[in-house]
């Protein structure tokens, strides 16, 4: 009986242990850690970071895969992210969370990697631009703020979240040239780690107004601290309505930011298709329908060799926008 109970103890104390430790065996696809990691080229709070978290989330809720791990690897605009997912040749288990800012960042800084290295995977989502101040600005409206930029540009300061070559920064320059100011007369801030960083900057006055995705303020301009004077989209956006847009405000400019998932050079077939099947049942799901209700996102969804095709462009007609910008 003592020898029974001796090992019934010991029975019970190896599964505890077994239990505590996490290392217990679970069918591949039921909660099963895969592995697979999305890594995130700026800090925390930025449209990248929301974006790899909520593919994520949205990964497990749905059972598609509930290993999927985000984490920030920041620095110089996202190119040290993207040197990185370039150096991972053959690694089929990471990612790269990036968009049109990656690819500005990598003109403007000249960096030694490019997004055609890259395996291109699926492009999520597009987010029109938008014109934000904050809540007690004297600026009331679009016109008030070209108004006043024109008058004197470099009294302005512009908020951006994104680095020299990002979204928010190109928007800040064509918006310029689009109202007859010199570029290189924008008194343009940059706070590279995404609107994480840009925000307190607009609520604490440090910019006059900002430039930059609206997505990631939704909370703040429905408790009305942030206003949105104007979008880049060719039409309004639900998520804001009332808002004008800037060719209804008689500015010639449409501009949109998107947002993509690019794999290592050189990865395995089954790796490429592993996740483009991932990514394309997320998009089908009413959760991820409901996250681009919730973020104010424009579904954009495309794979593989067609998403190939978009990046190659854009990398063309980016490094082009960079050079008649005088950035280069």
């Amino acid at each position: 009986m003592r020898g029974r109970s001796h090992a019934l103890r010991g029975a019970l104390l190896a599964l505890s242990l077994f239990l505590v430790t996490g290392c217990q065996v679970l069918p591949d696809g039921e909660g099963a850690d895969t592995g697979l990691r999305i890594m995130v080229p700026n800090t925390p709070g930025g449209g990248y970071d929301t974006t790899a978290r909520t593919v994520a989330r949205v990964l497990q809720e749905t059972g598609v895969d509930s290993g999927v791990q985000v984490f920030n690897l920041p620095g110089a605009g996202g190119t040290v992210g993207l040197q990185r997912i370039v150096n991972e040749r053959g690694n089929g288990r990471l990612v790269l969370q990036m968009g049109l800012g990656v690819i500005g960042a990598s003109h403007v800084a000249h960096a030694k990697a490019s997004v055609t290295e890259t395996t291109p995977l699926a492009r999520l989502v597009e987010e029109a631009g938008a014109v934000v101040v904050r809540r007690d600005s004297p600026y009331r409206s679009i016109d008030d703020v070209i108004a006043a930029w024109k008058r004197n540009p470099a009294s302005l300061k512009v908020g951006g979240g994104s680095s020299p070559g990002g979204p928010d920064h190109l928007l800040a320059m064509e918006l310029a040239k689009a109202v007859g100011i010199k570029p290189h007369r924008v008194g343009y801030v940059a706070y590279g780690g995404g609107g994480g960083d840009l925000l307190p900057a607009l609520l604490d006055g440090k910019v006059d107004f900002a430039t930059t995705g609206f997505g990631e303020f939704l909370d703040q301009i429905d408790a009305s601290q942030l206003r949105v004077l104007a979008v880049t989209s060719p039409r309004p956006i639900d998520a804001l309505p009332g808002v004008p847009t800037l060719k209804a405000s008689g500015i010639d400019l449409v501009f949109s930011n998107w947002r993509g998932v690019v794999a290592p050079p050189g990865i395995k077939g089954a790796d490429r298709k592993r996740w483009i099947e991932a990514l394309t049942a997320m998009h089908r799901s009413r959760q991820w329908k409901a996250e681009l209700r919730r973020h104010g996102w424009t579904d954009a969804f495309t794979t593989g060799d067609a998403f190939a095709a978009y990046l190659s462009e854009q990398d063309t007609s980016v490094a082009r926008l960079v050079r008649d910008l005088g950035l280069d």
